[in-house]
């Protein structure tokens, strides 16, 4: 006897870097699996595949998520940035250039995530101090130990925002 199984993939509309996304996916599809397979960003990285690393870190809505955790369907009608939708006409975006300034990376494995999560740490208000830094940016790992160099960082790029919003 041959079973024959119906597809349980669904419809999703998202808009992903300000480009406007339609895919049919699968429930089980991470965001993550669904951003570096289907639509070949591969900037935020497969770490831990559990939450637990922060290399996979996006911005969903403008919060930091862990693309590994999220559903792709649970995405759907929100707006997605990844890294590579960071720089703006050819220009890196402060924390970015931050990152470079400060040589806040060794191997590299988790600068996106970091530079993500940097981003919405700045964005959240919770670059005051070296110590508030480090405590909001706790959840993206560096195995190479850049804590410090991250953490300035963080904090380089802030002033830099701050001082480009007033």
């Amino acid at each position: 006897m041959t079973v024959i199984a119906r597809s349980t993939a669904m419809h999703v509309t998202l808009s992903v870097n300000g480009r406007e996304v339609h895919a049919r996916v699968e429930p089980r599809t991470t965001l993550l699996d669904f951003l570096r397979e289907r639509l070949d960003l591969t900037g935020a990285k497969k770490g831990c595949d559990r939450g637990e690393c922060g290399a996979c870190t996006v911005l969903l809505d403008g919060r930091r998520v862990n693309a590994c955790l999220v559903p792709a369907v649970a995405a759907a009608g929100s707006a997605v940035t990844t890294i590579e939708g960071l720089a703006e006409e050819g220009d890196l975006h402060p924390v970015q250039a931050a990152f470079i300034a400060a040589d806040a990376f060794q191997c590299g494995f988790c600068t996106s995530g970091q530079i993500m999560s940097a981003v919405a740490c700045i964005a959240e208000g919770h670059a005051g101090s070296p110590s508030e830094i480090a405590e909001w940016m706790s959840g993206n790992l560096c195995r190479c130990s850049c804590y410090p160099q991250i953490t300035q960082a963080v904090a380089a790029a802030a002033k830099v925002m701050e001082r480009h919003d007033a």
